[in-house]
């Protein structure tokens, strides 16, 4: 068995809605897999019956090697699980929380609290570990959601949009914590809607797009199914942007894309030589540069590229309005 998670044709309709439409799924054991893509694209339905918290209309899952319409206490077992909001109680403080839920898994009540000063010690949770949850800020409230999940000693973790809401250095908190989940050997699903969340922590990214998977693969390969590479200068001075756009279409063949308010002109290019090329042609013109650089395709470009529309789009509101009501 290669795989801590693979899926197969899941379908799933919610009325008229079909919010997953033949998915296929796999997560190799160890490794962060990126579900991406914008709300209502499914990713949290699919989520949620890999969880067996819903059954699929057609299609099977298996989470260890276990069916999770057939073996689902066999898969609750192995799994972890943090939604997009937090699931403890916040009227509790940190310890508290973790060893009810210790408990509430059988645990002694010993072990309970061994269990939850462990966790609150890796998630640097320490100096608030006995105020009220309430008091936590929003990267704080993510860990202890996150130290939650693990309290069962879960071998594959589902973290479904775990960092919505959070500010970005709230966000940078969540990922070193996954990061290191991670490093000691944690499988993971992510879904996310962030592109730099998905580029920042995945192995493999698998793209959804109303409710079906458009692209699967790892970051570069996504970037490089686009096609090309992109050439991007910046001239020191904004009165050089008309000879550098002169200068960068006469090479590339095409006009080149300008932000007149920063001053950056992009190009696509299929010969990486051209860069050294153009390095060539601004000295000779006398034209200095404060960036010069060729780069893959962003994966905001990509997902544009693969569905036609930015990842930050809504889709279809009521798929994620009726997931919302099953939870």
């Amino acid at each position: 068995m290669s795989h801590a998670i693979q899926a197969e044709g899941l379908v799933k309709h919610f009325g008229d809605t079909k919010a997953l439409d033949g998915v296929d799924l796999e997560v190799p054991f160890g490794q962060v897999v990126g579900v991406l893509g914008p709300n209502g694209a499914g990713k949290t339905t699919a989520v949620r019956i890999l969880a067996t918290l819903m059954k699929p209309d057609a299609g099977r899952a298996t989470v260890g090697g276990f069916d999770v319409v057939k073996d689902p206490v066999r898969v609750r077992s192995l799994i972890g699980l943090t939604g997009q909001y937090a699931s403890v109680d916040e009227d509790l403080n940190g310890i508290e929380n973790l060893v009810l839920i210790g408990r509430l898994y059988g645990h002694s009540r010993a072990r309970s609290k061994a269990r939850a000063a462990e966790l609150i010690d890796r998630f640097e949770l320490t100096k608030a570990a006995k105020r009220p949850v309430r008091t936590y800020s929003g990267g704080m409230r993510r860990r202890i959601d996150l130290a939650a999940s693990l309290v069962g000693g879960p071998e594959v973790l589902y973290l479904d949009e775990p960092t919505t809401g959070l500010d970005p250095h709230a966000r940078n908190e969540v990922w070193d914590v996954v990061r290191t989940l991670v490093a000691d050997g944690a499988t993971v699903l992510l879904t996310t809607q962030y592109l730099e969340e998905a580029d920042q922590l995945a192995d493999k990214i698998t793209v959804f797009d109303h409710g079906r998977v458009v692209a699967d693969g790892r970051a570069d390969e996504l970037k490089r199914r686009v096609g090309g590479q992109t050439l991007q200068v910046r001239p020191t001075q904004l009165s050089d942007m008309d000879a550098v756009n002169r200068i960068l279409g006469d090479l590339t063949g095409v006009h080149p894309t300008r932000d007149n308010a920063t001053g950056l002109l992009t190009a696509p290019v299929s010969d990486p030589v051209l860069l050294s090329t153009l390095v060539r042609k601004l000295d000779e013109a006398g034209i200095t540069a404060d960036e010069l650089a060729l780069r893959l395709p962003s994966l905001d470009e990509v997902f544009l590229a693969l569905t036609g529309h930015p990842a930050e789009e809504s889709t279809e509101d009521t798929t994620r309005d009726l997931e919302g009501s099953l939870a």
